[in-house]
């Protein structure tokens, strides 16, 4: 017999923090090490507290720690006030405006700023300096303003953003059917063999790191992703590659290099952040932790964006420079080739 505490229903004026749908692939887990897996920042601790208290919901049924959450299983943290994502803050941050009309805006983001806000990140980020500098935004499909895409916090470059409803709907069409034009720069460890190439993998949640994606070649789990490629410079032991999206899934350039055996340089989730490639000595690996310092994120950035106007139909390119870490530690890449047999 099932305890009654299990078929408790949620109260009207709870508000869903967390949702999560078990993959098919699932293994039974239990639930706080679930949401462990999945809440970025999040404590066990904390975690259970939820549980003990709760807000914690398998299938719109409150469970307890030792509940074990099995595949297709729908997971809901539920909490007495609202998620901090929904109470928007404008705050007057700065933002490099690459181009604005009527309908668009065009921005370059900096390495290190969220783009919404969301569990751990509640301020400084994008939206909240959008919402200072324009009123009215329209809200898209999870009522955040303006976004018609997103890239990773640290990943530098371009975003659109849309001012009207209209464009906000058009926009979005365009990179559904992947008419948009996104070009990238990467940093990548190793030497990449072919100077240009096509990577195709499914891209969905890694089982093992609910954190991570994972690329499914088989094309059995996971979404559709198409990344083309071609190398810009070689340096020895890591290559400077431009990437083409077809698709825009969530880390589709990082978790396709990591698949090709060539993860990002510096990227922490990915493995970049050790040392891949390159020798033993010392004075190397000195030379590597001072690149990791002079680019302490994953060397990735959004060069190139191109879309069609949603109101002129105009074909607009907008190019953004690489940043100054990414520059700082290309540099120090090339005076090292170059001058290799001094190491």
């Amino acid at each position: 017999m099932k305890e009654e505490e299990e078929n408790v229903s949620i109260d009207d004026d709870l508000y869903e923090h967390f949702k999560f749908v078990a993959s098919e692939g699932q293994e039974p887990l239990r639930v706080d090490k679930f949401l462990m897996n999945f809440i970025e920042n999040a404590t066990r601790n904390k975690i259970q507290q939820a549980v003990k208290a709760g807000n914690v919901l398998v299938n719109d049924a409150i469970v307890k720690s030792n509940y074990k959450v099995k595949a297709k299983d729908v997971v809901r943290v539920v909490l007495a006030h609202p998620p901090h994502e929904n109470l928007l803050v404008a705050e007057d941050i700065s933002l490099d405006i690459v181009h604005e009309d009527e309908a668009v805006i065009v921005v370059n983001k900096p390495a290190g700023m969220v783009v919404h806000p969301g569990h751990g990140n509640y301020s400084g980020t994008l939206v909240n300096g959008l919402i200072h500098h324009f009123e009215h935004l329209p809200n898209n499909s999870s009522d955040r303003p303006g976004l018609v895409h997103r890239i990773d916090k640290d990943t530098s470059g371009l975003l659109v953003v849309a001012k009207t409803e209209f464009a906000m709907a058009n926009l979005a069409s365009q990179f559904f059917n992947r008419t948009t034009e996104r070009l990238y720069l990467a940093l990548v460890w190793g030497s990449v063999q072919e100077d240009e190439g096509t990577i195709t993998g499914n891209i969905g949640r890694s089982f093992k790191n609910r954190l991570q994606m994972d690329v499914f070649p088989d094309g059995d789990f996971g979404k559709h992703a198409v990344t083309h490629y071609k190398v810009i410079e070689r340096f020895s032991y890591v290559t400077l590659v431009e990437c083409k999206l077809e698709t825009g899934r969530t880390h589709q350039i990082r978790a396709h290099f990591k698949y090709l055996g060539h993860p990002l340089f510096n990227d922490e989730r990915y493995g970049g952040n050790r040392i891949l490639k390159g020798t033993t000595y010392t004075k190397y690996k000195q030379f590597v932790d001072n690149c990791f310092k002079i680019l302490p994120r994953q060397a990735l950035h959004a060069k190139t964006l191109g879309f069609k106007h949603p109101d002129s139909k105009e074909q607009l390119f907008f190019n953004s420079e690489l940043p100054e870490d990414m520059k700082n530690c290309l540099d120090k890449w090339r005076n090292y080739t170059a001058h290799q047999h001094d190491t």
